[in-house]
């Protein structure tokens, strides 16, 4: 049986396509510094900041895997309060993490 998507999954789904892109982006333009011979402390500087937006994209999708396996197993009736308490939870992860 096919799994239909919801909008906030197609939401979800965009946002993290364009996070990558913007994630390529940044390592393209890493390169390019290479290129022009700029410093090695502005590169570095450059690849840390790729670096954390990269770990930030992995996180979402473990927090949107842990909301896939509860959501899974949970009652429909209770969804809507799941969903909140584990919005919060991503949120944490996302901003501590």
């Amino acid at each position: 049986m096919k799994h239909l998507i919801s909008e906030r999954e197609q939401q979800e789904r965009a946002a993290m396509v364009n996070r990558l892109r913007r994630i390529e982006g940044q390592v393209r333009g890493i390169s390019e510094m290479i290129t022009q011979g700029r410093s090695c402390e502005d590169v570095a500087q450059q690849m840390a900041a790729t670096r954390r937006a990269l770990e930030k994209a992995y996180l979402h999708m473990m927090s949107c895997s842990i909301m896939e396996a509860v959501a899974d197993l949970s009652d429909d009736s209770m969804m809507a309060t799941k969903r909140k308490e584990l919005d919060r939870v991503v949120e944490l992860l996302q901003k501590y993490a």
